[in-house]
């Protein structure tokens, strides 16, 4: 809903053009900047007496395309029947609408879409930087002939033994291991969801083998509920009759009775996630480090307050004279830039 690109509008005054690929949430973007603006606008006139004008930021639908050159690398937004997206909406042959250099930022950015913005700071010349958070490594690109988008993205790690990560690796990396370990204090009031959730799958592929990975939510009060009420909210996600599956069985309640296993085992997951994220994030910095760009990962803020704390930050002259606020030409060693890791964490810890 455009949160960080209204910041940085009205915050800290930058030219921001954010894209959704939700029509709807664009225009519930677009409302909320309207609201601000009509509440700076009467602070504005009480405090001073004179209208406000503040540069919002431009929201536009639309999917990135990875294989696309700069200038044109929105596809048409979902649905296919919304808006079709303006093409190049920065502007000119790869740089903003007034020439200047381009930050390109992910926050969150799902799957492949993080790669991709990678690929096209890459190959963009007029993209002076990135800063990428990424989420949803299971929706990653794993097969060969979708790289170099996708896991793995460097040459470094494509070359190790063993390098492949499965889904369930994956997707065991998106968790939240301090927030798990809240719930683990909390007792099994709390645990309660990870049960249900398991034996629902048991349900849904004992009815339906081939549906597997399709990312329910039933509700995030699971927890409060029975199991039979819970499977009947999450039975039809999966197309499935709740009435033509049993849901009181006595295999059904055998399965209720070891919710203790299954803690255990996603406290196992939970422990090792830290680690095939680790892995996931190396790889991207290794891909940008093999092209001969500048960059570092930075653990921006408290994971508490969101787990994908890690930030991938890439320019094309060393950071230093980027968070100086100098895109001027320099070089610097594989040292120094180590060394300016090492300081922004630093600083941020």
């Amino acid at each position: 809903q455009g949160h960080l690109s209204r910041f940085l509008s009205f915050a800290l005054g930058l030219c921001v053009t954010a894209v959704e690929s939700d029509s709807r949430l664009v225009g519930l973007a677009q409302r909320l900047d309207r609201e601000l603006l009509r509440e700076l606008g009467k602070a504005r006139r009480v405090a001073h007496g004179v209208p406000l004008t503040p540069r919002a930021p431009r929201h536009l639908a639309g999917r990135l395309d990875p294989a696309a050159p700069w200038g044109e690398f929105l596809l048409p937004p979902d649905p296919p029947g919304a808006a079709p997206a303006a093409r190049n909406p920065l502007g000119g042959p790869g740089g903003s609408e007034d020439g200047g250099p381009v930050l390109l930022t992910g926050l969150h950015a799902c799957g492949d879409l993080g790669p991709a913005l990678l690929c096209h700071f890459a190959r963009s010349p007029a993209v002076a930087a990135v800063a990428l958070a990424g989420c949803c490594y299971m929706k990653l690109s794993t097969a060969p002939q979708r790289q170099p988008l996708g896991y793995p993205l460097s040459a470094s790690v494509a070359a190790l033994p063993g390098h492949q990560l499965s889904y369930r690796a994956r997707e065991a990396a998106c968790h939240a291991l301090e927030e798990y370990e809240g719930r683990l204090r909390g007792g099994g009031a709390q645990l309660r969801a990870h049960c249900y959730r398991a034996v629902l799958e048991s349900l849904i592929r004992a009815a339906e083998p081939s549906k597997r990975h399709l990312g329910l939510q039933p509700g995030r009060k699971a927890h409060g509920l029975s199991f039979p009420q819970y499977a009947q909210l999450g039975l039809p996600l999966a197309g499935l009759d709740p009435a033509r599956i049993p849901l009181d069985s006595g295999a059904v309640g055998a399965m209720l009775e070891q919710q203790h296993k299954v803690v255990a085992f996603c406290t196992l997951g939970h422990l090792l996630a830290p680690l095939v994220e680790t892995l996931i994030l190396l790889d991207r910095l290794l891909y940008l480090r093999e092209q001969g760009f500048h960059c570092a990962l930075v653990p921006l803020f408290n994971p508490r307050f969101s787990p994908r704390n890690l930030v991938l930050v890439a320019a094309r002259v060393p950071l230093a004279k980027v968070l100086a606020k100098d895109i001027g030409d320099g070089d610097s060693s594989e040292e120094e830039d180590v060394e300016e890791a090492e300081s922004l964490k630093e600083g941020q810890s």
